[in-house]
């Protein structure tokens, strides 16, 4: 088969051409892949409704963006393992679960209510312009329109009304919650004795029969994994970036033709008087209000300088009257009124603008000043041209260069030399390469290329380069094995300290085992008997302490005293112990103790309700999420 591949590789190209090269050029290498690995897979269901990888994946994306933002020196890379991925898939499937629910329960909001959180919720408060409207600009940074946002926003109220029954109700009873704080805080006096191991070590000397003895029983433990010597090659954007050269002709010529993006948006501040008057106010009163706005508005000419003052006594705007009418810097699309926009960008600074009517009321305005607009000069910006024009020729050279690695790498198996002088590439080594790869980051922790590196006889015995790798988004990669070393058990000649050390420990273990097991059974025999040690510990104070002993000695049944018991360290020895007293909780503020373990409770209470909507809805979770979180943190 393989064989005819390689005779028939000119024939194979040309199909593979007419038929994968256009996805390429529309979707690029990574847009490909995902499309044939599946990002419409579905991950998880909710009511027979599908959660799908890439919701899934845009879901991680929103999540670690979120991290970023709130810890802006964070390495993002930490979240993308598969725990934190997993946690993502399983908070999607609870929201997913809390909509289903909502929907099916016909919970929903009002616009009254929807308003009044809208306005008093202080979450709200960076969204909310002075006089109570939506700020567009914001909800716009967060890629939303004004009807999304309250979509959106109604979506999650009706949401909270699922939970909220569960969340506001729980009830911790006065015995449970004592039970519970005993638990956590009681304090319990003991007297104790430790069997360390080092103190039995030093009087341990095993045999070269005991050594080879536990080499033998226990060869597994001395094994070396296989690992592999490689030199490899890395093909994306950068690496093609550093193949283009830039004339001056070709970055002014970007900057002319995208010059408006290097201007810097004109904004104005204003100052306003409003008259309310709105929609639903009666054409008698619209007609006394205007009246009164235009005899502020003559007021306002006659004396400009008092402006802010006459604000200050007459603004109908609550949020901008105290500021003596001050809107602040705006730029177009920002203002609550477009009537009030175009009449500010309209003026020059000091001007007074005709009477201004909008569904609010009447608008008094006069410009204070005007910053921006201006256009930044070409040397200001020329690196940042540079690096776009660099990276838009490097990715329109990305599909070709692609090809020709892969079609590189794969006809010529025997070195990656060829690919090297072809895309003028840089070639990596690394002298130790293991499957999984401890502490390997980027291209040397990707699955696919240490499956291809030691999952291929062809490759790792033949020395022969592996098919390029999608390694990444736009990210190819091909290595070639110089050296491979199988798994192999170490001769105890290189390992002997390692097994003499073993032996030491458990031979040590066993004998702490034994003399502290003789030493309980005296204890048993005679409470009295004297143990050198005594403390008195809590699950807040261990007296660092072993924590099997501190656990051992928390939860053994105290109500009949002294208790004496035993507990295995395992290599670190065994501590015989005895509890003499249990003694009331440590001294605390009993009120916000009980309401943190009546928050627990209804934390749990919530928990099994999510479980049971998921046992209701039919909520799952495919077994291949959890293979393909592994294989993304790979990436």
């Amino acid at each position: 088969m393989f064989e005819f591949v390689r005779t028939h590789t000119k024939l194979l190209q040309l199909m593979l051409v007419l038929l994968i090269f256009p996805s390429f050029v529309f979707f690029g290498i990574q847009g490909y892949s995902r499309f044939t690995e599946g990002g419409a897979t579905t991950v998880a269901k909710v009511d027979g409704q599908a959660i799908t990888r890439a919701e899934w994946d845009q879901a991680h994306l929103r999540q670690v963006e979120r991290m970023r933002r709130q810890l802006p020196n964070v390495d993002v890379k930490l979240f993308d393992n598969p725990n934190t991925r997993r946690e993502t898939l399983e908070a999607l499937v609870n929201e997913r679960l809390l909509l289903t629910a909502a929907v099916k329960e016909r919970l929903t909001v009002g616009d009254e209510r929807l308003r009044r959180i809208f306005l008093e919720d202080p979450q709200f408060a960076a969204f909310r312009n002075p006089d109570g409207s939506l700020n567009q600009s914001m909800a716009q940074a967060q890629g939303m329109s004004s009807e999304m946002f309250v979509a959106q926003l109604r979506q999650e109220l009706a949401m909270q009304q699922v939970l909220r029954g569960v969340t506001q109700s729980g009830i911790a009873p006065p015995a449970v919650a004592g039970s519970a704080l005993d638990a956590l805080f009681q304090r319990r006096t003991i007297a104790y004795q430790r069997f360390d191991t080092q103190t039995y070590a030093s009087r341990i000397t095993p045999s070269d029969a005991e050594i080879e003895a536990y080499y033998k029983a226990n060869e597994s433990e001395f094994t070396a994994p296989e690992q592999a010597s490689v030199d490899y090659v890395v093909l994306d954007v950068e690496a093609l970036r550093k193949g283009i050269t830039l004339s001056d002709k070709d970055l002014h010529d970007y900057y002319e033709q995208n010059k408006a993006r290097y201007t810097v948006a004109e904004e104005r501040r204003a100052r306003h008087i409003l008259v309310a008057a709105d929609k639903d106010t009666s054409a008698d009163a619209r007609s006394k209000a205007k009246a009164r706005a235009e005899a502020l508005l003559a007021e306002a000419r006659k004396s400009p300088a008092a402006f802010a003052e006459l604000a200050k006594k007459n603004s109908a705007d609550s949020g901008s009257a105290s500021q003596g009418g001050d809107l602040d810097w705006s730029a177009r699309g920002g203002m609550v009124s477009k009537a009030l926009e175009d009449a500010v960008f309209a003026l020059k600074p000091g001007e007074i603008a005709p009477l201004v009517e909008s569904e609010f009321g009447f608008h008094v305005v006069k410009l204070e000043a005007v910053r921006g607009g201006e256009v930044k000069p070409f040397d200001a910006v020329r690196a940042s041209i540079a690096d776009e024009v660099s990276r838009q020729q490097a990715a329109r050279k990305w599909a070709e260069a692609a090809e020709q690695f892969t079609n590189t790498v794969y006809e010529q198996p025997e070195s990656l030399q060829p690919a090297i002088d072809k895309l003028k590439l840089e070639k990596r080594s690394a002298t130790v390469l293991r499957r999984p790869a401890p502490g390997a980051s980027g291209v040397l922790a990707s699955a696919k290329l240490l499956d291809a590196v030691f999952g291929n006889d062809n490759v790792r015995n033949k020395r022969n380069n592996t098919d390029a790798i999608d390694v990444g988004p736009n990210q190819l990669a091909a290595a070639h094995v110089t050296g491979y070393q199988p798994t192999r058990t170490l001769p105890l000649t290189e390992v002997r300290e390692r097994v003499l050390a073993r032996v030491i420990a458990t031979r040590a273990a066993e004998v702490a085992r034994k003399d502290g097991e003789a030493k309980l059974a005296q204890v048993k025999e005679a409470s009295a008997t004297e143990l050198p040690n005594k403390t008195t510990l809590s699950r807040q104070q261990r007296q660092n302490l072993p924590p099997m002993l501190v656990e051992a000695v928390l939860r053994a049944d105290a109500a009949k005293l002294p208790v004496p018991l035993g507990v295995d360290l395992g290599e670190g020895g065994y501590v015989v112990a005895r509890i003499d007293a249990v003694l009331p909780r440590e001294s605390l503020d009993e009120k916000p103790a009980r309401e943190q373990y009546g928050q627990a409770w209804s934390s749990a209470e919530t928990r099994a309700y999510l479980d049971s909507l998921k046992q209701r809805y039919k909520a799952e979770i495919r077994p291949a999420a959890s293979d393909a979180a592994a294989a993304d943190a790979a990436r």
